[in-house]
């Protein structure tokens, strides 16, 4: 059985994406991972390619015409998954970390269902941290799941704004595992924040509309108040250790802006959701799921090698 890691990536220094931790943190699964690395403007290309000699690079340039809700990067996602060898896939874009202890897992899994090709993919719990390394959301307005293991050959494509996958234009089958994405997509500097949301906005709204929504540009994103988060009191992947301890901002207290999560209604019908009902009324699935694989729970922290030798013949 083959693994290969795929994504994408465009100025990830000047917007202070943690792409070289993601790329890390799977590098001992995969025995390929294969960046599409878009025409940045600062060092970005130089550094994915100085990562590891597993990693190769894609050079590509983004078509503005694709700037329009996101589309550039399903593109993007596309190039480097058609560059993919291995059996499966597993995509990360460039703000995502898998925690080491769920290498184990993943693995075990891939194996599991390689010959079983009613599943198509492999769906994970999703941890979007907020402002910080230590508060993330939970309310219903934050999507919980996403594929983020695809079968390779079977012509998977991603969707839309790289927000899920598709085959033959259907939703792909997949088996939700016990496993995580750490979602850092909006912890950073408040003024590097500032950069990536216009940055984000031009992808799906275009330059103009983007700058008319983030006037003035030189102020600092506003991330509100911890206070309606869920405090996170788990360790951190590994390889995001650096990082975190570089963290030297707070948050700005002053009139803070409200966002959706601090709604008491958004609140109130996630508790139910979550307490009550066991599940999201109207939640959007990009999925087909299949079920859930209770039994690879107890993998959760193993060393991966061990997990290798009980699942055949102990290589990737």
């Amino acid at each position: 059985m083959t693994i290969s890691g795929f994504s994408f990536v465009r100025n990830a220094i000047f917007l202070d994406y943690p792409i070289a931790e993601a790329i890390r943190s799977v590098l001992p699964l995969v025995d390929e991972f294969v960046v599409a690395c878009g025409d940045s403007s600062d060092d970005t290309t130089e550094l994915i390619r100085s990562l590891d000699p597993k990693v190769k690079v894609i050079e590509t340039v983004w078509d503005e015409g694709d700037f329009v809700r996101g589309r550039v990067n399903a593109v993007q996602t596309n190039i480097a998954l058609d560059h993919c060898r291995g059996d499966w896939c597993i995509y990360l874009q460039a703000d995502e970390v898998v925690h080491e202890k769920y290498l184990p897992v993943i693995y075990a899994a891939c194996e599991k269902y390689l010959e079983n090709r009613e599943v198509e993919g492999l769906l994970f719990s999703y941890k979007h941290f907020w402002g910080d390394y230590y508060h993330y959301h939970w309310t219903h307005h934050w999507y919980r799941r996403e594929v983020r293991v695809v079968r390779n050959g079977i012509g998977v494509r991603s969707y839309k704004s790289a927000q899920g996958f598709r085959v033959g234009g259907r939703k792909l089958r997949v088996v939700h595992i016990p496993a995580e994405i750490y979602h850092y997509g909006w912890v950073r500097d408040p003024l590097k924040m500032r950069k990536k949301k216009i940055a984000l906005d031009i992808l799906h709204h275009g330059e103009r509309e983007a700058r008319k929504r983030n006037l003035p540009e030189h102020i600092p994103f506003d991330y509100g108040t911890p206070d309606h988060l869920r405090l996170f009191t788990g360790t951190h992947p590994a390889v995001m250790a650096d990082r975190i301890a570089r963290r030297d901002w707070d948050w700005i207290p002053e009139t803070p802006v409200r966002y959706k999560h601090d709604r008491l209604w958004v609140r109130l019908r996630s508790w139910i959701e979550e307490n009550l009902l066991r599940n999201r009324i109207g939640e959007y699935r990009s999925y087909e799921l299949l079920w859930y694989d209770h039994t690879l729970g107890h993998l959760i922290g193993k060393p991966l090698e061990e997990v290798r030798g009980r699942c055949g013949n102990g290589s990737t």
